[in-house]
């Protein structure tokens, strides 16, 4: 039985926007105790952000964390902007893809109500985690991502 799988955004929830801590690329707002917590979340984890493999080069090292694989999403001009006029976050539609039939977790600082309806409708089993961008995630969050992973891990999704 596969593990549920992790769609994880940079920016909002591992580098919260508090109140402009300086850094460039502000990994001054980077909390190492991160990479221990994500690492104990029975999933596989997967970069999903704008970041792209920079995550890998800058964030997993500090983390702990091994190469992840990067979530990509095809180009489609056409389909974006459809997407954008239901006000669908530009994500939603490549994770459910690269989802397939595993169950996945997507954290983000985007996430809308759109988007959870659009994936309600298109797969079995997702939990769509919206994080304050102020705060990033927080022990709460955590808390809430395990129970729902080790969860869908046990029904198989």
């Amino acid at each position: 039985m596969s593990r549920p799988l992790l769609f994880l955004d940079v920016d909002g929830p591992l580098l919260p926007f508090g109140d402009g801590v300086a850094g460039e690329p502000g990994l001054a707002r980077l909390d190492l105790m991160h990479g221990p917590w994500l690492a104990a979340l029975p999933c596989d984890l997967v970069w999903a952000t704008t970041w792209m493999d920079d995550a890998n080069e800058h964030l997993s090292p500090l983390l702990g964390l091994p190469r992840l694989p990067v979530a990509t999403w095809p180009d489609d001009p056409e389909t974006e902007a459809a997407d954008a006029r239901r006000g669908l976050h530009w994500k939603t539609r490549g994770l459910v893809a690269l989802a397939g039939d595993r169950p996945f977790a997507w954290v983000d600082d985007e996430i809308t109500s759109q988007d959870r309806t659009w994936v309600a409708e298109h797969h079995p089993n997702a939990l769509l985690h919206r994080v304050n961008p102020r705060h990033g995630l927080t022990d709460a969050d955590y808390l809430e991502l395990d129970a729902w992973l080790r969860a869908a891990h046990l029904t198989g999704g």
